[in-house]
């Protein structure tokens, strides 16, 4: 099965206007101009095995772009992941696996090899609700989605790492490659996986993610926490409204906007352990319109992040407690919705050796690298929470040029770093099965 509509000569097929070649696995492959698959790239990890991955790498390097290319300029937002379950179920049908879809209709999950061990191999599949600004040939075509944060990496690489897998002579368990859908929304798809069963009898769950300040063909790691629980904060703010010459006479709402805008940080850091690294920033603000009105509503929105977990199950309580006491004497009225976000992603030590050893195997010694902490968000750590695992960055950065960060329309990769996360998530789940 493949999708890509650039050969007209090719029947349709599925309904959703993509052409297919059927010539075989072999041959199920996106289709270019040029001819059956794109130009391939440097493979950072060439010969260090084992043969049957050097193999398949070296034959099957060039399908791995152009599946890659196709996802990039097919984004589709979070459980909207339809097209793109599609493809990634079909070409695993096609090499002889068997794919389960997961209930809601997007995200899959496929187990390889046979045994009562079994490891787990996690990517991310949503696009961001933004307009793409790369000028690349292959810029998405879906407006108002682009894949800025690197999930058609994630998605291409545990696809390829799957199907090469299929191809070794023998593993020693099983591998279950998960495809989730919904990352980029609170509290995330990794709970719909684990509510249709997508642990059960897993050891040890393994992911990545692009790391556009890490060069190719380098993949950081850490033990302990390597994100931040986040957290939605809510504020309506509700007034009897009134004349700004007489504020005296009504509660004046726009003032206690202000109170907590400022007040709330800065008592956070005073309530919480500064080595926690728990920040709130405000990202949204609203109320009123006419310069000589107090208004009757008002809100405020924002972003609640920690690295502790410890600190973090304590927030929503905390953070009750000091907005009644900012706005008491004020008068106004007010609503607080605490969304619980997602957890920090805590690596396990000895998983996170597991990682090391396959990083030095994969692509040498060299491409350890450590790395920091960082307060974003990503809801790999729910599995975290039933089983161990660790999570590692893998370097995207050519090594010379601007970083393009993650979530902006500009971002970027350099695709030799899909072979080398091909090579790190193969050895990972070998290592962690040895």
């Amino acid at each position: 099965m493949t999708v890509l509509d650039s050969r007209p000569d090719l029947p349709f097929e599925g309904g959703r206007g993509t052409r297919v070649a059927k010539s075989g696995p072999e041959s199920a492959v996106l289709i270019t101009p040029s001819g059956v698959t794109m130009p391939p790239v440097e493979d950072l990890g060439a010969g260090r095995g084992p043969e049957w991955l050097d193999q398949w790498l070296a034959a099957n390097a060039a399908d791995v772009l152009a599946w890659f290319r196709h996802i990039h300029a097919h984004p589709e937002l979070s459980r909207q992941e339809f097209a793109t379950t599609e493809l990634v179920a079909g070409l695993l049908k096609s090499f002889g696996l068997q794919p389960e879809l997961l209930p809601g209709g997007t995200g899959l999950i496929c187990d390889i090899g046979t045994g009562e061990r079994c490891v787990a191999l996690r990517a991310d599949m949503d696009a961001l609700p933004m307009t793409e600004a790369t000028g690349l040939p292959y810029a998405a075509t879906t407006p108002g989605a682009a894949h800025a944060c690197g999930h058609d990496a994630h998605t291409t690489i545990l696809l390829a790492t799957g199907i090469a897998l299929a191809s070794a002579p023998s593993l020693p368990g099983r591998v279950r490659l998960i495809f989730q859908p919904a990352e980029e929304v609170m509290p995330g798809g990794a709970l719909e996986v684990i509510d249709a069963g997508g642990l059960d009898g897993v050891e040890r769950i393994f992911g990545l993610h692009c790391d556009p300040r890490t060069e190719v063909g380098r993949v950081g790691t850490r033990v302990g926490a390597i994100t931040s629980a986040t957290d939605l904060l809510e504020l309506r703010l509700t007034s009897p409204g009134g004349h700004t010459s007489r504020p005296h006479l009504t509660a004046d709402l726009v003032h206690a906007l202000g109170t907590v805008i400022t007040g709330l940080p800065a008592l956070l850091s005073r309530r919480v352990d500064p080595r926690s690294g728990t920040v709130l920033v405000w990202g949204a603000v609203h109320a009123g319109d006419a310069p000589n009105a107090v208004p009757q509503d008002g809100f405020l929105r924002g972003t609640l992040r920690t690295g502790d977990h410890d600190v973090w199950a304590d927030l929503e309580p905390l953070v009750e407690g000091l907005v009644q006491s900012l706005l008491a004497p004020t008068g106004v009225g007010y609503e607080l919705q605490h969304r619980r976000g997602v957890p920090p992603v805590i690596n396990e030590r000895e998983s996170t050796q597991y990682l090391r050893t396959a990083i030095e195997a994969a692509l040498g010694e060299d491409a350890l690298a450590g790395t920091k902490q960082s307060a974003g968000g990503e809801d790999f750590g729910w599995y975290l929470e039933h089983v161990p695992g660790s999570f590692m960055r893998l370097g995207v950065w050519p090594g010379e040029g601007p970083m393009r960060d993650l979530h902006q329309p500009t971002f970027e990769l350099d695709e030799r770093a899909l072979l080398a996360g091909i090579r790190v998530m193969t050895h990972t789940a070998l290592a962690a099965l040895a």
